[in-house]
């Protein structure tokens, strides 16, 4: 599996996911990082088959509407710690 993590995505968990080794690209090192396009990020992440992780709701829409990102794994748990959230996506990550 390869992930593309979004600006709202913590750090520690793009370490975690790398310690899993795992592919994981921040949306900072590609385009015009930050400021990268919701729809960008969609073109490049199915364009390089990569995940895209996010806590933003926005990607959902365009998945509804546009049938992009072909992959797309919204984290919806609002603000938690990083460990918690580590631990969170550790579990689900057989059913990723």
């Amino acid at each position: 599996m390869k992930f593309l993590r979004d600006v709202h995505i913590s750090f520690k968990l793009v370490k975690y996911l790398r310690s899993l080794k795992f592919e994981t690209i921040h949306v900072n090192q590609i385009l015009d990082k930050w400021l990268t396009k919701d729809e960008e990020i969609c073109s490049y992440a199915d364009d390089n088959d990569l995940i895209v992780l996010t806590k933003d709701a926005d990607f959902s829409d365009i998945l509804l509407i546009s049938n992009t990102p072909k992959k797309l794994k919204s984290v919806i748990l609002d603000n938690l710690y990083n460990s918690i959230l580590i631990k969170a996506i550790s579990h689900h990550l057989p059913t990723i």
